[in-house]
């Protein structure tokens, strides 16, 4: 393995993370579980940073993909009818809840949360983009101006104009001690008092991630992008959820994490997990917000066939075995054992998540370093982050049995037990 990591490192970027001191190389998978090169069986909870989202050597995506493969058609591009396509869009925009809705697709969730921001600040007029403190919503010129995490914006040169708003930082001292209602009537107050002081009338959008990704699945109180909306709606503000994440049902308690809110955005972005491993982005967003674009567009590689016939098999499955319910229980299952384990490990300072989408906030970074090493030793794949860089983000695929986010669960406690015993 290090013969192949020195080859990375010789045509790879600097900046490229990798996994672990002693990356490693996943060779096969079946279900919840991945082998390395080396012959090491683990069960996966981080699968692909939440993209294998029902797991892997899945034979219904398996034999959807096979079968357009048959056709010899792997790519016509969009000046073509394509039937996939269609058939996804129809049952995205019927799930997304959005009146009139229409669906372009694309490759990332980057591209995804791109256009939506094309669509906003063209159906508004103006460069003025309101996001949320913590966030994270891709790696590329205009998605890197709506993210808040110093460790991952490379510039500050930006297309838009951002102003970022409180409403998953309370950690912070002023609102330590606070209640979900209080907490909710402080970030609106200060909506409100960015938009009577920093901008002008044509603010285009607030775009939130419903839970943080890359900011270590930190979420706002449920309510507070409904009371948003509310303050949004009397200037005509749109309002983009970043589904990129928090989509398909993995947060048990809504298919898609802005429900949880009970609040209907105009328009919501979404990728990774749809496609099973296959590249597929995209936005579903009002009609009237999608067809507004003057130019003439297309994507030459989204909607393609063969990741219309993953995408389409996978939501298939989630919806035919109803694996939101199976991510309320098994993901419940884990949070309470968390929970109740932190009680008696001093280290942990937080655990958090719905679903199949939680978090342990751990006291120093180097903790968190350690979590991931003995994780992995003993058989787990996880995933590191936060604005801190103290925070553990798991989220197994749908798919996760009560067996095994039972051997999950006792993996993360005993990792946990050995690094609370190492700092006493």
């Amino acid at each position: 393995m290090s013969e192949l990591l020195a080859r990375h490192r010789a045509v790879m970027p600097n900046w490229l993370a990798l996994n672990y001191p002693e990356p490693i190389e996943i060779v096969s998978g079946k279900g919840s579980r991945v082998v390395d090169s080396d012959g090491n069986s683990y069960l996966d909870f981080f699968v692909g940073i939440l993209t294998n989202m029902i797991g892997y050597d899945v034979p219904e995506v398996r034999e959807a993909v096979e079968r357009q493969l048959a056709t010899g058609v792997v790519h016509t591009s969009t000046v073509y009818l394509l039937r996939g396509q269609i058939e996804l869009a129809e049952k995205i925009a019927r799930l997304s809840g959005i009146p009139d809705a229409k669906v372009f697709f694309t490759n990332s969730g980057t591209e995804a949360n791109e256009t939506a921001l094309l669509l906003a600040t063209y159906a508004r007029g103006g460069d003025q983009i309101l996001a949320m403190r913590q966030s994270y919503h891709g790696r590329s010129f205009g998605a890197v101006a709506v993210t808040s995490n110093r460790a991952w914006k490379n510039s500050s040169l930006s297309p838009l104009n951002v102003h970022f708003l409180h409403g998953t930082d309370r950690h912070l001292s002023q609102f330590k001690g606070l209640s979900d209602a209080d907490y909710i009537g402080a970030c609106v107050e200060d909506l409100r008092h960015v938009l009577a002081t920093a901008v002008t009338s044509d603010v285009a959008a607030l775009i939130a991630e419903p839970i943080q990704g890359v900011g270590g699945f930190t979420a706002a109180p449920d309510g507070l992008f409904a009371a948003y909306k509310e303050v949004l709606d009397e200037q005509g503000i749109l309002l983009i959820s970043d589904e990129v994440q928090t989509g398909w049902g993995r947060t048990g308690s809504a298919f898609f994490g802005i429900q949880n809110h009970g609040v209907t955005p105009d328009m919501m972005t979404f990728a990774k997990g749809l496609g099973n491993g296959f590249a597929v982005g995209g936005v579903v967003a009002r009609g009237d917000l999608m067809d507004a674009l003057p130019a003439v567009g297309l994507s030459t590689f989204g909607g393609n066939p063969i990741s219309m016939a993953a995408a389409n098999a996978t939501l298939d499955y989630v919806l035919d075995h109803d694996l939101q319910a199976n991510a309320h229980r098994t993901g419940g299952f884990i949070i309470d054992g968390l929970r109740a384990a932190a009680a008696r490990l001093p280290i942990v300072r937080e655990v958090r998540g719905r679903g199949l989408m939680f978090a342990i906030e751990l006291a120093e970074p180097a903790q968190a370093s350690r979590f991931m090493e003995l994780t992995k030793q003993a058989g787990l794949l996880a995933g590191k982050g936060g604005l801190y860089g103290t925070a553990i983000r798991m989220a197994p695929p749908l798919t996760l049995t009560l067996d095994e986010a039972a051997e999950g669960l006792g993996i993360i406690v005993d990792a946990l037990e050995t690094i609370t015993d190492e700092v006493r």
